[in-house]
């Protein structure tokens, strides 16, 4: 392990510039060549005047060295969540200048003792064309790092909007350290594979950072399912997965999870927490279920957990945690900007072991025609039915009154139920169930039935995304209900009476052309399977009873993997009016 203020000043002999640092394909980029594309970085950025950069880079390894090339020239990186142009408009404040994965081409290095003199020269002819650079850089000059330079990332905060967390290079150098002390010899000489962003905190450490500092791979490639990952295990051999519960979630269910040869030596999984059922899934499967990871942005990792041990957080080593007399969990950490005890929002109860549980947000408490609620509380209750595997709860903004609706995972029990009995009769027996415990004032009067939550790429539930599922999507479907039985996905559908399709379709009669239908489907189709975007015809196309504002339609999607196809049937009040198969091509 070295400092990661130290990364641009360890000596540059020929054995320490040949240590891993990125893995692309079956090439290896070593530290000769990632100082050299600092290089490159450092002397395109001494032409610029701007101080703050907001660093959005979807290459992993161009982004490590950018971020090591605005440390060693004095510049803040300022980490946006996202690069959409509204989200960055937004952060307008927040930085000078952009940095993306334009400003240098692309460069292709072998991992042979070539590697840094390709990529400097790559990098020099890059700057000089770029820049205007009258000096070449120096692909192995030492560059001294300020411990305490500052590092800005962002996070939704409670009420959704943007939260800068201002933090220094001492704290990830501090909390890599941890990590490596704390699973570095699980993890050995394995090449880290994630299928998480590097522009949050759980990413950039687990993805980028910890490998850089331990001298170890980190791939170039986002890993997006079993199949993709046992490509690079074979490229790689030893592995680690760095994920999140939402993924590790899904990939049971895909081709070819049980059998990844070699196994990985661990799953990490972090951003909310893993289903027991998929906890075990890996348990049987891998010997072990993934370490998972509790922190924030804000306190760095906190506690981790393996739920084939027990379903109670261990504080990661160095960390102290106590409670307050309202249940706030309280952290002491090195990973911290100060010495003292940091309040967190999450309500905990400790055990004799020192391990805690958590139980709930104390931030999230509602007031309902003068009844007090608490969400998490709520979303406790509800994920205990044998019908829910998972639950969140979101205030809704109504004409008169505040609102709550729920958006529910199901279990397989659910899923049935949804099928055999309706949307409408599955949200009454759980309405039902909770009045045993709450006010019938307080409880849910929106459901919205999914496969999944919408967790994002960091497996958080933004409120944002939880809202929308009781609206229309951009398509224009509104999704009342959604559920799974093996390869087969089940809808309800409502079809907005304002929906724009209906205009001049036809005049006096609405009615929702098919072409939509296909698309709507196509659409579902592809959140489920993505190779499904690539159409290569639809077949057997049939049309047998039109579409009228307000219908709610059933519609089942039938994936048949090994024919690379999928069925669909649409029905209006039991009867077929729609169906057709999908064909999608093979991946190039």
């Amino acid at each position: 392990m070295i400092a990661l203020h130290d990364v641009l000043s360890v000596a540059g002999d020929a054995a320490g510039l040949k240590t891993p640092v990125c893995r692309d394909g079956g090439v290896v980029l070593d530290r000769a060549a990632f100082r050299a594309r600092v290089a490159g970085w450092i002397a395109l950025l001494q032409t610029r005047d701007a101080q703050r950069y907001a660093l959005c880079i979807d290459d992993p390894f161009d982004f490590a060295c950018a971020l090591f090339a605005l440390f060693a020239c004095g510049k803040e990186p300022v980490i946006p969540a996202n690069a959409t142009p509204g989200y960055l408009a937004d952060l307008a404040d927040a930085y000078d200048a952009v940095l993306t994965d334009a400003d240098l081409p692309l460069f292709v290095a072998s991992d042979s003792a070539e590697a840094g003199a390709n990529a400097a020269a790559n990098v020099n002819a890059a700057t000089n064309a770029n820049a205007n650079a009258e000096a070449t850089p120096t692909a192995y000059a030492a560059h001294p790092i300020d411990p305490q330079a500052p590092l800005t990332l962002y996070t939704s905060g409670s009420s959704g909007t943007p939260k800068p967390i201002r933090k220094t290079l001492a704290q990830f150098n501090a909390e890599v350290h941890t990590l490596e002390r704390q699973w570095g010899a699980l993890v050995g000489d394995a090449t880290m594979l994630a299928s998480v962003p590097h522009h949050h905190i759980y990413g950039l450490l687990f993805r980028v950072l910890w490998p850089l500092a331990a001298g170890r791979a980190f791939d170039r490639a986002i890993s997006l399912e079993p199949l993709h990952l046992q490509q690079q295990i074979d490229q790689g051999g030893a592995t680690v997965v760095v994920s999140t519960p939402a993924q590790l979630s899904r990939w049971p269910a895909l081709p070819g999870f049980a059998a990844l040869t070699p196994a990985p030596r661990a799953f990490f999984s972090s951003g909310g927490p893993l289903a027991l059922d998929a906890a075990q899934e890996y348990a049987a499967a891998y010997g072990a279920a993934p370490l998972e990871i509790y922190g924030s942005t804000e306190t760095g990792g906190i506690a981790w957990r393996r739920q084939d041990q027990t379903d109670a957080w261990q504080p990661v080593a160095g960390i102290e945690v106590r409670r307050d007399e309202d249940g706030a969990l309280n952290v002491r950490s090195p990973h911290l900007d100060h010495r003292g005890w940091h309040r967190t929002d999450d309500q905990i109860a400790l055990d004799a072991d020192g391990r805690f549980r958590l139980q709930g947000r104390l931030d999230r408490v509602l007031k309902l025609d003068g009844k007090r609620v608490s969400l998490p509380e709520l979303e406790a209750r509800l994920a205990r039915h044998p019908y829910v595997a998972q639950a969140a709860l979101v205030p809704l903004e109504g004409a008169t009154r505040e609102r709550v609706g729920a958006v529910v995972a199901l279990t397989e029990a659910g899923s049935e139920a949804l099928r055999d009995e309706g949307r409408v009769a599955l949200a009454k027996t759980l309405r039902r169930y909770l009045a045993d415990y709450f006010d019938v004032v307080v409880l849910p009067r929106h459901w919205r039935f999914r496969a999944t939550l919408p967790f994002d790429a960091r497996g958080k539930l933004p409120v944002a995304a939880l809202a929308a599922a009781f609206e229309p999507r951009s398509e224009g479907m509104e999704v009342l209900a959604e559920a799974r039985s093996g390869d087969t996905l089940h809808y309800d559908l409502r079809v907005p009476p304002t929906l724009v399709h209906f205009a001049g379709h036809f005049p006096g009669l609405p009615i929702l052309p098919g072409v939509v239908q296909v698309d709507w489907a196509i659409r579902l189709a592809a959140d489920h399977v993505p190779a499904a975007r690539a159409i290569a015809s639809v077949d057997r196309l049939k049309f047998m009873a039109p579409v009228a504002p307000g219908a709610v339609l059933k519609l089942t999607l039938a994936h048949d993997a090994e024919r690379r196809r999928v069925q669909f049937v649409y029905k209006l009040s039991g009867r077929e009016c729609a169906s057709g198969v999908i064909v999608y091509r093979e991946p190039a």
